[in-house]
């Protein structure tokens, strides 16, 4: 996501043909993020004409720390230029879609893996670079482990895993725990003890911004998730027949929707938007006790929120367990990196300029250092002995230790999945959360589209 001031769906329904909410936010943390200011032409820069090619999104302070990357690599290697091109969110979305089915893709293709990468991978536009990495392992060694999946289409390499983490995280207001004399919830049991606990006093416990849809979707991964592991949706990436009817995938569909019964949420919450984060205000004003939501929102939060971040009345945490459940506590979902491809349309010369960029400077120490220097966090290995310089060092160091120690880092539902089948999902979420159908119907409706 690029701007802080609005949500970072806005910025990923711009992913080459993905819908509303297809990609999480680019390096989402606090700072301003990415996100559409919609429109515009683009810049290009690079010196005489490059003999590779890279698009990437504008909006400062993100563009900024991927210009810099360029011109290092520009500098160190005059005779094998990077020529680039920046555009705001909806003229990147466009060119790169219709570029790539034209066969004109840049060299460099940048973008957030997932449904998105393996759509190009079915249609032959991209490179397979597992030798490549099998030829450096340094560099794969380098990168959290979690950051391959959405790298990774039939167990092949197509992408290297660049920029920065942005897991879901459970937010909470201090003060309202305090009084209420209450502490952050350790099991699904205690979110919905503490439901009726803040209901008593007249609290929200839950912030929702559910007209957005998405917002909605980030309670269910994490609850299939820590009912029944990252198998059960793994199950449904992979396309097999019926998997929305694993007994914990309705297991989950059914305690959110008790959830909702017992008035979990904000009154009104289907009429409210993340795109105005609305959702977020309701928390730091007191108005809603938690709010399951990206790590992007800590940025707006510091903002906008007063001395609510400054004056440590924010609490965060990881999406507690299940009791009984087989998901391991410490996996998270959300945004586990951007990605990198390579065309191959491109040069055999384009190619190997390109392998060196991401060998030299992608994921460096200069590249990283930038990333940590506007609050974000790489997802490179150690990168967290640089924080301590950093005001957000403590938030830093929680998204840092989510995303390195993951076993599983799953990315969003409607990233991972095709367009067709991402819009059906978030679709029928909207429905769930409105309690206008029930567990077995959704199942039924998602097991129609499963593999389209």
């Amino acid at each position: 996501m690029e701007t802080r001031k609005t949500s970072r769906r806005t910025f990923l329904s711009l992913s080459m043909g993905l819908p509303l909410g297809a990609a999480l936010a680019a390096c989402g943390g606090q700072g301003p993020t990415q996100t559409g200011a919609g429109g515009g032409t683009g810049t290009t820069s690079g010196g005489g004409a490059g003999k590779a090619t890279y698009w990437y999104l504008s909006v400062e302070p993100n563009e900024g720390v991927r210009r810099r990357a360029v011109e290092r690599f520009n500098k160190a290697n005059p005779s094998t230029q990077i020529a680039t091109t920046t555009l705001q969110n909806d003229a990147f979305k466009t060119k790169i879609k219709t570029a790539i089915g034209a066969g004109e893709a840049p060299t460099i293709i940048w973008g957030w893996g997932g449904g998105g990468l393996k759509s190009y991978v079915q249609a032959g536009a991209v490179d397979d670079l597992t030798s490549w990495f099998d030829q450096n392992p340094a560099i794969k060694d380098r990168l959290f482990p979690s950051a391959f999946g959405a790298a990774t289409v039939d167990g092949k390499i197509y992408a290297l895993p660049v920029e920065c983490v942005t897991p879901i995280v459970l937010f909470y207001n201090k003060k309202l725990f305090d009084q209420i004399g209450a502490q952050p919830p350790q099991e699904w049991g205690d979110i919905m003890d503490l439901v009726k606990k803040f209901n008593a006093k007249g609290i929200a416990p839950f912030s929702l911004g559910g007209q957005s849809r998405w917002t909605n979707m980030m309670w269910l991964e994490f609850l299939f998730d820590r009912i029944g592991g990252p198998e059960v949706f793994q199950a449904i990436y992979d396309g097999e027949k019926d998997a929305w009817n694993n007994p914990a995938a309705i297991d989950a569909l059914t305690k959110m929707q008790e959830l909702i019964k017992a008035n979990g949420f904000v009154k009104g919450f289907s009429s409210i938007t993340a795109d105005s984060n609305a959702d977020q205000a309701l928390l730091y004003t007191g108005k809603a006790a938690m709010m399951l939501h990206g790590g992007w929102t800590y940025g707006s939060m510091k903002q906008d929120g007063g001395d609510f971040v400054t004056g440590g009345n924010l609490g965060y945490m990881n999406f507690p367990p299940v009791t009984g459940g087989k998901g391991d506590p410490g996996n998270t979902v959300g945004n586990p990196g951007q990605y990198m491809s390579i065309s191959s349309k491109a040069t055999p010369e384009a190619k190997e300029i390109a392998k060196k960029f991401f060998a030299t400077e992608m994921n460096s120490d200069a590249q990283a250092k930038d990333w940590v220097s506007i609050s974000q966090v790489p997802i490179v290995k150690g990168v967290d002995a640089q924080f301590a310089s950093s005001a957000d060092s403590a938030w830093q160091k929680f998204v840092y230790d989510i995303a390195s120690n993951a076993k599983s880092f799953q990315q969003s539902w409607d990233q991972a999945l095709s367009p067709t089948a991402a819009e059906v999902l978030l679709d029928n979420i909207a429905k769930l959360f409105q309690m206008s159908i029930s567990p077995q119907q959704f199942a039924t409706n998602l097991n129609e589209v499963i593999g389209k």
